[in-house]
């Protein structure tokens, strides 16, 4: 078992992370975006990593039946520092009310080590559900504020019968509420969070990491012709991501690009799994030579595919704040995506690309060819992306933090008095 250090009183809050989605050496693409976002507060706060993980007796065998992918973790990792990953029983599409409560449940004895230890003071839940509705219980039991942050998985869960009376309780009773996106607040107000207490806070972009490359370079790395079209997508293989609906547009694109190369970046996630899906798909409709199986992607080698490409595609079903928009514009890529979630927010003017309408399939087929075609500002288009570094969230986070912090500080002593 791996050691709980105590750390030394300070005036700064001890922050613990809750999500379930978090990179593993199981699972490394796995919630880049919390690790990206929370890494960089723990520069300035203290901060722990508790990623409950959902399991079930013989759940390597359901997940061939569709049920998602959950493989095995380790009790704790050192990535930073150290991860831990307690278990919570979890009955895959079943009984997913009872998620909360077990995961809060699983998620208790790690929390209260730490409390002990002096490490928690604000506990920040990333997810609504099932992660921020354990929040609240775990908040409760352990007399600590509870911050939520929604990051897409809202709407869905707020349209279950089950799940959305509890994402509304969580909601509620969170001393704050963050959201990547504006349209994620309105789905926070809507659901009965006091305004005053909702915060919009995006995800940002590593300058460092994700620059443009040399195109001829990069193509040349990759055994791509240097002169044909070249699209890209990153991203989990299933479904809401929308690989398939692009796929369905090549045959009509190649006919205006015969060159047309698709590469697909990404590998199977907590949803799920479509890889052999498409790969049939590819194969039915001929396109073996024309699309690109990456498979998962370390985030330090990203750049050099983005840049290797002209156009970045998402057709997906639903986002909260996608993190890889702003990614592929800092490699100079414009973006054609669908208009959900906050997307719209994010390519938000015609030099960033274009956002269209879901499930549109001749739309997303001229879009593409109206991308590929049209001559684009690729420095105009990274000089946005450097507008939205993750410095500037992380200074409004620690601030948030440590105002939540203050707030229950006094809150107690004023009981206590």
């Amino acid at each position: 078992m791996a050691p709980e250090s105590s750390v030394e009183p300070t005036d700064r809050p001890a922050l613990v992370v809750l999500s379930s989605l978090f990179p593993s050496e199981a699972q490394p693409g796995a919630g880049l975006f919390v690790r990206e976002r929370m890494f960089r507060v723990a520069k300035l706060l203290p901060l722990s990593v508790v990623s409950p993980r959902a399991w079930f007796p013989g759940q390597s065998v359901l997940s061939r039946w569709g049920f998602g992918s959950r493989p095995r973790t380790a009790a704790h990792e050192q990535q930073q520092q150290t991860v831990w990953f307690p278990k919570f029983l979890s009955v895959p599409k079943l009984f997913r009310r009872m998620d909360a409560w077990m995961m809060a449940l699983g998620a208790y004895p790690r929390l209260r080590a730490l409390q002990r230890a002096g490490r928690l003071d604000v506990l920040d839940a990333h997810f609504g559900y099932p992660d921020g509705a354990a929040a609240v219980k775990l908040g409760r039991w352990l007399k600590v504020p509870v911050c939520i942050t929604l990051r897409g998985t809202e709407l869905r869960h707020s349209q279950d019968p089950f799940l959305g009376p509890q994402l509304r309780a969580a909601l509620c009773q969170a001393q704050q509420v963050f959201s990547v996106s504006e349209s994620l607040r309105q789905l926070a107000l809507s659901l009965g969070a006091a305004p005053d207490k909702v915060k919009v806070v995006g995800n940002g972009v590593d300058l460092q990491r994700f620059q443009i490359l040399d195109k001829a370079q990069q193509r040349a790395r990759l055994q791509l012709d240097p002169n044909a079209p070249v699209l890209i997508t990153v991203g989990g293989l299933v479904e809401r991501k929308g690989f398939h609906r692009v796929i369905d547009c090549l045959p009509e694109l190649l006919k205006q690009f015969p060159g047309l190369t698709y590469l697909v970046v990404g590998g199977p996630s907590p949803e799920g799994d479509w890889t052999e899906k498409l790969k049939a798909q590819v194969q039915s409709l001929g396109l073996t030579e024309r699309v690109r199986f990456m498979g998962p992607v370390k985030p330090d080698d990203l750049a050099g595919l983005l840049s290797a490409a002209d156009l970045f595609v998402l057709s997906t079903r639903n986002e909260g704040w996608a993190n890889v928009f702003l990614e592929a514009m800092a490699c100079g890529l414009p973006v054609v995506t669908t208009n959900v979630g906050g997307n719209a927010e994010v390519v938000n003017h015609d030099s960033l690309g274009e956002v269209l309408p879901f499930g549109d399939h001749e739309r997303l087929c001229a879009a593409l060819e109206r991308g590929l075609r049209r001559d684009w500002d690729r420095q105009a288009i990274r000089a946005y992306a450097q507008n939205n570094t993750w410095d500037r969230r992380v200074e409004v986070l620690v601030q948030e933090f440590r105002r939540i912090h203050s707030q229950a500080t006094a809150a107690g002593r004023a009981k206590s008095s």
